[in-house]
């Protein structure tokens, strides 16, 4: 059963209850006798398990984006203190 959100127009009265779909909304405030209105809520989801993300509904055979993505050109910049990397700092100043 849903629970629904009540609040009283007059004192500002706030309350929730559990009621069925069929049920016929509360009208009067409890306190003050004043009119209620149903204000609308957020539903409380949560998207658990499996499913919920884009590779969970990828094929087992489906290549990944590294296998299909198209090899990049080598750097010409060189590399420095000795490592195998390139490095933008080692490259010549061009001006």
């Amino acid at each position: 059963m849903p629970l629904y959100a009540y609040r009283c127009t007059q004192c500002g009265h706030r309350f929730e209850k559990i009621q069925n779909f069929s049920a016929t909304p509360e009208q009067e405030c409890p306190l003050c006798k004043g009119v209620l209105e149903r204000p609308l809520t957020a539903p409380a989801l949560q998207f658990k398990g499996k499913g919920w993300y884009v590779n969970d509904y990828a094929g087992k055979s489906a290549p990944t984006a590294t296998e299909t993505a198209a090899p990049a050109a080598e750097s010409k910049a060189p590399a420095c203190n000795g490592c195998a990397a390139p490095c933008a700092a080692a490259a010549p100043a061009t001006t």
